[in-house]
């Protein structure tokens, strides 16, 4: 029973559409202004390539590039310019301050998180202990539109 209510429906739908474009066609209904003397169109209609927004060329990009790693703006990359932003995280690693990475130092964030999720300290994971291990979700970013 609801089949043919819903096919009867679509149908006086689909012919109330038709009849509606149908009636909507423009017969003899109000002219376009003729064009503007001289036969020029505006500017935005023939140049199109104008419109479009200037991409970077190679150059730039390694300019720009060139010009991010260059911190004291002299013209010239000198290798500490290069080695400054690692430093920071080298420090957080280098626990002792030797200047040196032991791999005991690198894994020492790897080491503390076993420790912390073996609940029962056997030196073993099981599978809920390393189901806390899992990293947090990160929220979503709000859409800026």
């Amino acid at each position: 029973m609801w089949r043919f209510l819903a096919g009867a429906l679509a149908s006086l739908l689909l012919v109330t559409g038709a009849f509606l474009v149908w009636q909507g066609r423009a017969e003899g209904g109000p002219q376009l202004p003729p064009p503007p003397p001289g036969g020029s169109a505006p500017p935005s209609i023939l140049a199109p390539a104008a419109r479009s927004a200037p991409e970077a060329t190679p150059k730039s990009r390694e300019e720009k590039r060139f010009n991010r790693a260059d911190k004291n703006k002299d013209g010239k990359i000198l290798l500490d310019e290069l080695l400054q932003p690692r430093r920071k995280p080298f420090a957080k690693l280098d626990r002792n301050g030797d200047s040196r990475l032991s791999f005991e130092e690198w894994a020492a964030s790897t080491v503390e998180k076993f420790k912390g999720a073996d609940a029962d300290r056997n030196g073993q994971l099981t599978r809920a202990e390393y189901a806390s291990t899992a990293p947090k979700p990160r929220p979503k970013p709000r859409c800026g539109c």
